[in-house]
């Protein structure tokens, strides 16, 4: 009989250990998926644009803190309109030893201006200057004007070993036209330094993506209507580790005597771009790639755009639409392309 009852107690404890042990994982489980799940989500104005900056998981909230001042560096080092800038002591003074940051920017620059015959050219500042866009003191330059300064744009006439670097007699760099992709790349890394898996940064007309939603869904990035109010959206992409930029001239213009000037600039004329495409979007997992190609496709118009994209598909995709209001989408989106108007796949 005792011995009954002590095995009925043995029975009782044994049930209610596993019950507890049960509860107990249950418990570690829901606080681990918890942690994962914690988000952090803050804004910042730099480089001239606003910007958002969302991560999910356990140290959320110090990878957005150390990509905000990570941008804050990039931006104090990179900026034009600061003249203690890397960039400014640089244009100053002709030549110099660049940061790591600065020899990879004009690495890059300098890689992509050749593949793109000269279109990427970052040494456009001086024609930048000439039209007022950086101080936006607007002005349309004479025909002779634009004859002095074209000829410093021309990145062919950079020398560059290393670190070092030396510009010809007048040149100036911007990297204004990649900065912002190579920040957002930079982001990532330090992103996933921290363990997340899932996360987004937008950096005005650059998105870039960690992974997917905490949903397991890829992450849906809309294309700015190009004729409509800020933040309409005329269609979207899917995106998991790739960035998505869109570059288009209803994004900083400027009017006089009825007439409408862009800030993309023609390296070749020294004028605003004049093609056939109102907006380019270029998708890749390369964020510093992503934002010069999206510029440069841009002054290719969309011919020699679909033209290049055959020859360079494995490195990113495209969206672009025309100004007769036709969307042109590269084939390898697929399924991750979204539109409520009609659009035209490209590429066999």
């Amino acid at each position: 009989m005792n011995k009954k009852r002590m095995m009925n107690r043995r029975t009782r404890t044994a049930v209610f250990g596993m019950i507890f042990t049960s509860l107990l994982a249950g418990y570690i489980l829901w606080y681990h998926i918890d942690l994962q799940n914690r988000s952090c989500t803050r804004q910042l104005f730099a480089m001239d644009t606003f910007m958002e900056f969302t991560a999910y998981g356990r140290d959320s909230g110090e990878a957005v803190e150390e990509a905000m001042a990570e941008v804050r560096r990039l931006d104090a080092l990179l900026s034009t309109g600061s003249p203690s800038s890397e960039v400014s002591r640089l244009n100053a003074s002709g030549s110099g030893q660049l940061s790591e940051d600065g020899r990879i920017l004009l690495e890059s620059a300098l890689t992509i201006y050749e593949e793109t015959g000269g279109l990427f050219d970052p040494t456009i500042y001086p024609l930048m200057q000439l039209w007022g866009f950086p101080a936006q003191e607007y002005h349309v330059p004479s025909e002779a004007e634009l004859a002095e300064v074209l000829p410093l744009v021309d990145a062919s006439k950079v020398r560059q070993s290393g670190a070092e670097v030396a510009l010809a007699e007048g040149q100036k760099v911007d990297f204004g036209g990649i900065a912002k992709g190579y920040t957002s790349a930079r982001m990532m890394e330090i992103f996933r330094s921290h363990g997340i898996a899932s996360g987004m940064v937008s950096l005005g007309g650059n998105v870039q993506v960690i992974g997917r939603k905490p949903d397991g869904s890829r992450w849906q990035v809309g294309i700015q209507d190009p004729d409509g109010p800020q933040g309409s959206v005329i269609a979207g992409v899917e995106a998991e580790d790739q960035a998505v930029v869109t570059s288009g001239g209803y994004e900083r213009y400027f009017e006089e005597d009825g007439n409408t000037y862009i800030h993309i600039l023609d390296p070749r004329t020294g004028r605003p771009a004049d093609g056939d495409l109102k907006s380019v979007t270029v998708v890749s997992a390369d964020g510093t790639l992503a934002d010069a190609l999206s510029t440069s496709l841009y002054l290719m118009g969309s011919g020699d755009a679909v033209e290049y994209w055959e020859k360079h598909r494995e490195d990113f995709e495209m969206v672009l639409i025309t100004d007769q209001g036709e969307l042109l989408v590269t084939q390898g989106l697929g399924g991750g392309f979204w539109s409520e108007e009609d659009y035209t796949v490209v590429g066999g």
